[in-house]
């Protein structure tokens, strides 16, 4: 490619189109952009404002500069004086931004270079809008992917024709990702910044197991069952509210599944080293605190409204169970309900005096009394 032939160009809009699964116009645009590009690269200067428009028809572009009509030029390559403007356009006033046509059939091997370049670079990026664009239906959804990079704060997973990656904070902790492995992940989003649009995936969120769950339980779909709340610390612990809609139906034991199967089949995938606690959600909030709280036995609830907090008071020996290991169970429980919980030790009640026996043994004597008389 010594020098770039715009005809030539012309013609490849529509097999570039049709290779690269893009829009023409997407093409076109792309290559006005490299037109413009390589003619400053030939004849302008780097800051000037130039756009291109390619004529399909004919094959031949013309490159249009943009300069402001200011009353002293201080650059020529982005300003232009009150009587220059003029001879462009006759009604030109200061403030004005004229701009002048260029012709142009063929440029230079540099300039070609840097059109190539361009092209490249941005067909890149029209692509990755496009594989996005399938995505952006799908987010809310998990789908397999196979581990491609692990790097220190991100694994790299492709999924078919694009690639996603899952962040730190969207890995499940502990968890070991080898390369070339096949894994479930949760599209999250796609966040776009100046390095182009990026898919980002979990593993690591509460979604991810909800999701999990409504494949093992058919009930879900016929909402006979459902989940109300979750709160997840990935990797270490999984707490589930849930709910029946049918009378009848216990909703915990629909979601554990018979023997624990069903349960089994959701650890299976995040991992065993993650506990999971299902419990039932309850429209009495202080009978939900209790639930949320489980395994531990809660004694009474205070409940503060106003502040969203509640003290929960246990006895000694359950203390260490409703806070959890690290404070776990009472923070995944605070999570859950909504409800900041304070874990309090119940002081034991006083055991009840014994009643006086005279009052049975007078009693009874009375009634053998009447009955014998």
């Amino acid at each position: 490619m010594e020098d770039l032939n715009i005809k030539q160009l012309t013609l490849a809009v529509r097999t570039i189109a049709e290779e690269k699964n893009l829009p023409e116009e997407t093409v076109m645009s792309v290559i006005e952009q490299a037109i413009a590009a390589a003619w400053r690269r030939d004849n302008g200067e780097r800051d000037q404002e130039v756009r291109a428009e390619l004529n399909v028809n004919d094959g031949t572009a013309e490159v249009f500069v943009a300069r402001e009509v200011v009353e002293a030029v201080g650059s020529d390559a982005i300003e232009i004086s009150v009587e220059d403007a003029k001879k462009v356009k006759k009604d030109a006033e200061i403030g004005d931004i004229i701009e002048e046509k260029h012709e142009v059939t063929s440029f230079g091997r540099v300039a070609a270079q840097t059109a190539k370049q361009v092209v490249l670079q941005r067909l890149r990026e029209a692509e990755r809008e496009v594989v996005l664009a399938e995505y952006e239906d799908k987010i809310g959804t998990v789908v397999t992917g196979v581990v491609q990079r692990v790097e220190p704060r991100v694994i790299r997973v492709e999924l078919g024709k694009a690639t996603g990656i899952i962040p730190q904070s969207e890995q499940i902790q502990g968890e070991f990702y080898s390369i070339g492995s096949r894994i479930k992940v949760f599209i999250k989003d796609i966040e776009r910044d100046n390095r182009g649009p990026q898919l980002i995936l979990s593993r690591g969120n509460e979604a991810f197991v909800e999701y999990l769950f409504r494949q093992e339980v058919p009930e879900m779909e016929t909402n006979a069952v459902e989940i109300k709340a979750i709160a997840r610390e990935a990797g270490r612990r999984t707490k589930l509210a849930v709910i029946s809609t049918v009378p009848g139906v216990d909703p915990v034991g629909t979601f554990v599944g018979g023997h624990g199967t069903r349960v089994q089949a959701v650890m299976n995938e995040i991992g065993d080293q993650e506990k999971i606690d299902i419990i039932t959600f309850d429209e009495s909030t202080e009978q939900f605190i209790r639930n949320a709280l489980s395994p531990a036995e809660v004694a009474k609830v205070e409940i503060n409204e106003e502040e969203k907090r509640a003290k929960v008071f246990v006895t000694e020996d359950q203390q260490s169970i409703a806070i959890g290991r690290g404070g776990q169970n009472v923070r995944l429980a605070s999570r859950l309900t909504g409800y900041e919980l304070d874990i309090e030790q119940a002081v034991p009640e006083k055991p009840a005096e014994p009643k006086p026996k005279k009052n049975i043994e007078d009693s009874l004597m009375n009634a053998v009394d009447e009955a014998s008389e």
